[in-house]
């Protein structure tokens, strides 16, 4: 690898954790900063990097928290624009996922992220643009992004400040994130300009918060109209620092709290209907769905000639697309 491509893999892996296009299983890295991920049934590939790897915050699970010693890189906006560019020209890469380490001020920060992003439109690319929006970046900066992203995040982390605090105590969870978060989405709805909307993320199992306390912020998160969409990354306890004995969150945890979201998005459940056990859990053993089918036997049976859309999408098996075809059933006879 020359000097670049070093950069590139070092600020990509930097940003693994980083999603967009569903759990980290479905994603595969291809080469230095760029990954193939699984989108709508299609094959999406991007260029995922930070713009920088130094940070002033102390995110326990992060590689590049500040009390860790490891090596720094950074890109200049000119440069990674040029390479990003160069990548779209040979059909390389088709989207720009942009996030970066707090190096110093919020805004500052955020200030190259935009510079790179105008940069490669300016070089002709109408792909799609995935910006972070940093903690504590400030109204301008969530304008400036929101005008020229197709998407922008705004990662939680955790469902609670007091959750926050177990795996970066140096981070306002209400000022620093929910504030910026529900600045972007009031921009968002008045501009209507981030077509893919605003997500966020949530580290599950460091800070030992339980599913109930995530599907109840989730849930607010969608009623409120604040995200499009929620994604969970599972934690993975890192070298060293005050999470190293901490261990590594179930992938079949993450899975199920995947399967809990669809259900919030698409079928029509609140998040006190997922069934939880005593200590706020999901089963790992069954899917919400299922278990909630279990808990209600006097739901069942019902008549799929009369039932309504919203029965129809308790019955496991039958989901969005299942119903439409019902419906479509039923006009027809």
């Amino acid at each position: 690898m020359d000097a670049l491509e070093n950069q590139l893999d070092a600020l990509g892996k930097g940003a693994h954790h980083e999603q967009d296009c569903g759990p980290a299983a479905s994603q595969k890295w291809i080469a230095p900063g760029v990954y193939r991920a699984n989108a709508g049934g299609r094959q999406v590939t991007m260029l995922k990097v930070l713009q920088t790897s130094r940070c002033k915050n102390d995110c326990h699970y992060c590689e590049f928290r500040r009390s860790h010693d490891v090596k720094r890189d950074t890109l200049q906006p000119d440069e990674l624009a040029r390479h990003f560019l160069r990548l779209q020209r040979r059909h390389l890469v088709e989207g720009l996922f942009l996030s970066s380490g707090l190096g110093g001020p919020p805004d500052r920060s955020m200030s190259r992220m935009i510079d790179t992003v105008t940069l490669v439109l300016r070089g002709g690319f109408r792909g799609y643009v995935h910006l972070k929006i940093l903690p504590g970046a400030s109204d301008s900066a969530i304008d400036a992004a929101t005008s020229i992203a197709d998407r922008v995040s705004v990662n939680l982390e955790a469902p609670t400040g007091e959750r926050l605090a177990r795996l970066a105590d140096n981070k306002s969870f209400e000022q620093e994130l929910m504030v910026p978060l529900r600045y972007a989405a009031r921009k968002a709805r008045r501009t209507r300009r981030l077509r893919s909307g605003i997500v966020t993320q949530f580290v599950i199992g460091g800070a030992g918060e339980t599913d109930r306390e995530l599907l109840s912020r989730t849930g607010e998160l969608y009623n409120e109209k604040l995200v499009k969409r929620a994604y969970y990354s599972a934690f993975s306890p890192p070298d060293s620092g005050p999470l190293a004995e901490t261990p590594a969150a179930p992938h079949q945890r993450m899975v199920r709290l995947y399967q809990a979201d669809w259900l919030l998005r698409f079928f029509d459940f609140d998040a006190e209907e997922i069934p939880l056990d005593n200590a706020g859990s999901l089963s790992l053993e069954m899917d919400p769905k299922t278990a909630w089918a279990e808990q209600h036997p006097e739901f069942f049976p019902i008549e799929l000639n009369e039932a309504d859309p919203r029965e129809l999408l308790r019955v496991p098996g039958i989901g969005p697309t299942g119903v439409r075809r019902i419906l479509r059933a039923r006009r027809m006879e």
